[in-house]
């Protein structure tokens, strides 16, 4: 599969982080997490669609597909990485961290995500990462 631009991996993000009560998330939570239109979130909607990524559920919820769940689990936990190497290492305020984080995690290498996961294990004592919003 050709990879997702950062816009559409934005909302393919924000679907999974809407979808944690496993109903699938609205278009209009998607829209306004997106700061855009119902249209507008539609159209990228029909993107994902078209690469298999979401489907329509119950109740015209929007359901990730396996390879959705797998491609926006990956980006969210890059996501939180970054973020919490950013507010553990380089002391950096909450709001910083996260807008800093959302725009590198889309070109960031997994090597350099493995990299700051072991540096933060190794130097926080902690193998998770931090819970934040993202």
């Amino acid at each position: 599969m050709d990879k997702l631009t950062f816009t559409m991996e934005n909302y393919l993000e924000a679907v999974y982080e809407l979808s944690d009560d496993g109903i699938g998330a609205r278009l209009t939570d998607i829209a306004a997490r997106m700061s855009v239109n119902k249209s507008t979130a539609s159209t990228a909607m029909a993107t994902l669609a078209e690469r298999g990524l979401i489907e329509d559920g119950r109740y015209r919820r929007i359901i990730l597909t396996e390879a959705g769940k797998s491609m926006a689990s990956g980006v969210a936990e890059k996501h939180k990485t970054i973020r919490w190497f950013f507010t553990e290492v380089l002391d950096l305020d909450d709001e910083t961290a996260d807008t800093d984080a959302c725009a590198i995690e889309h070109v960031i290498s997994d090597r350099s995500i493995h990299a700051m996961r072991d540096y933060l294990r190794m130097h926080t004592g902690n193998s998770e990462t931090r819970e934040g919003n993202n």
